[in-house]
């Protein structure tokens, strides 16, 4: 496939974005977007568009999540390589928001589509993301804004991530997410900025 081999063999950065539901991982995506240029990418909002557009993959994909079930690894890390090729020639790089969810995920993504340049890992206690989902809550009308779901989520997150972050160290830069979000959005421009310098 010719755009993945130009994927592959241009520079173009992929970050993945980890952190856990609270951690402000989508602000500051869009800050990045806003500053790079990058395109946002996530698996929760692919999978939800795919269900939208009416497809019988869509159909598929919405019986599955609505009798709780996991959607596989291939359907998931297939409608990510779509979206990254579907304007390779145009990207400035990628950001790939909470994904991915396991080790194997991980695998998958490097093997089938390119390796991964950073991994931005927004490190925040648990308090924190409990307090800023409760005043989401507030005001989102998310119906999983509530305590007990919360900590639910939060379990899944630290099972899942734990092992993706010891896996990855060499690339994953850890950003203190307790902070305001300009502090964390410096932390998180040094090292984009660190990779592009290393690409040019």
């Amino acid at each position: 496939m010719a755009e993945l081999d130009k994927l592959r063999s241009s520079k173009i950065p992929i970050v993945w974005v980890l952190g856990g539901p609270g951690s402000g991982k989508g602000t500051q995506c869009a800050r990045l977007v806003e500053k790079y240029g990058f395109q946002h990418l996530s698996s929760g909002d692919l999978l939800r568009d795919e269900v939208q557009s009416g497809s019988a993959k869509g159909k598929e994909i919405n019986e599955m999540m609505v009798k709780g079930q996991l959607v596989p690894r291939q359907v998931v890390l297939d409608l990510l390589k779509q979206a990254i090729l579907k304007n390779v020639d145009n990207a400035k790089g990628y950001l790939i928001d909470g994904y991915p969810r396991e080790v194997e995920q991980g695998e998958d993504f490097e093997k089938d589509i390119a390796p991964c340049s950073l991994v931005l890992y927004f490190d925040c206690k648990d308090e924190t993301m409990t307090q800023r989902l409760l005043g989401r809550a507030a005001t989102s009308g998310r119906t999983d804004d509530n305590a007990e779901t919360i900590k639910k989520r939060l379990v899944t997150f630290h099972n899942c991530s734990e092992p993706v972050i010891a896996k990855y160290t060499q690339k994953v830069v850890s950003i203190c997410a307790d902070t305001d979000t300009d502090t964390i959005f410096a932390q998180c421009t040094s090292s984009v900025d660190k990779v592009l310098a290393e690409r040019n």
